[in-house]
């Protein structure tokens, strides 16, 4: 076989089609569970006027203000979202993995460039995903912000439509640039998880406990979170579409005009702790929603390769 077409197989592979779907379903479950908790982190990173307070605080506001579903509103579209930006993210790092390592011991260099180079592929496909269920999440919520215009979207396909039709197909991929910079959060997410469990592994010498995994990922996601929370912010705004960006300049230029905009104008009018405004609730949801996602995907991963009787490659471990 020529080495294209071995290459070719690699990043072709069962083992990296069993990753994905596993990270998917895993991902998929873990959101649904957390699901709140990201609404409460969203109505305070884009409602200024929306005092930050506890999270129970928050989601018992939207629960008495907008009724009990409240919390799950845009539950579809997110987990469309998730779960397509999930199987891209995983099959192109587990590929990219099979490819680049070639029997080579994995390092936390290699595990930062394998999900950075994931992260960039997973953004340019997924953005208009996010773009759409960022609106569809926020629709129908009572801001604070009197400013905010209400949107009209009967669903997943109608909000293509008219996005499309009101602000041009380039407001699909609003937030791409913070987005790209933002693929440092798997990518550090995946260095600090992989690192750690090839560290445990090498102490315990066994396959590791539920729990043990589930730590792992919390960990790992706590770190990543807290490390790129700013940028997350301006995604979600950009992402609204309520932000008016420039356009005399080239869509890089405006993107970055953008971002260092928000950032700026955030910290004169709340100070250093406006940038961080949210975390809280960010941190509990997706702190537990990694965690569990982790959980579920190693044990979906693990269990696939043991019913098909194909024996879980070394670099998956």
């Amino acid at each position: 076989m020529s080495t294209e077409a071995f290459r070719f197989a690699e990043v072709f592979s069962y083992e990296s089609l069993v990753h994905a779907m596993a990270g998917a379903a895993g991902s998929v479950t873990a959101m649904t569970v957390f699901f709140p908790l990201d609404t409460a982190r969203l109505r305070l990173q884009v409602d200024e006027k929306r005092k930050a307070r506890s999270t129970p605080a928050i989601l018992s506001e939207i629960v008495k203000e907008e009724g009990l579903l409240a919390p799950y509103r845009g539950w579809l579209p997110v987990i469309c979202s998730l779960c397509c930006s999930n199987f891209v993210y995983f099959y192109c790092f587990h590929s990219l993995r099979a490819s680049w390592l070639r029997g080579h011991k994995s390092t936390p260099s290699r595990d930062l460039l394998m999900g950075i180079a994931a992260g960039v592929v997973n953004v340019l496909v997924t953005t208009p995903l996010w773009v759409v269920n960022t609106r569809l999440k926020l629709q129908g919520a009572k801001f604070r912000n009197a400013d905010i215009r209400p949107t009209n979207y009967s669903g997943i396909m109608d909000a293509f439509v008219q996005i499309i039709e009101d602000e041009g197909v380039g407001a699909l991929w609003n937030g791409t640039f913070p987005s790209l910079l933002l693929v440092l959060n798997p990518a550090v997410q995946f260095m600090i998880y992989e690192g750690l469990k090839r560290q445990l592994r090498s102490l315990v010498h066994r396959e590791l406990l539920s729990l043990e995994i589930f730590l792992i990922g919390a960990v790992a996601k706590a770190v990543a979170t807290t490390f790129t929370y700013p940028l997350q912010t301006v995604q979600s705004i950009l992402r609204f579409g309520q932000h008016k960006q420039h356009t005399d300049r080239s869509p890089l230029l405006n993107s970055l005009r953008s971002v260092m905009y928000l950032l700026i104008n955030r910290v004169r009018k709340y100070g250093m702790l406006g940038l961080f405004k949210g975390l809280e609730a960010k941190l509990l949801q997706t702190v537990l929603t990694a965690a569990l996602m982790f959980l579920l995907y190693e044990k979906i991963a693990s269990s696939t390769f043991s019913v098909m009787g194909v024996k879980r490659p070394a670099s998956s471990h």
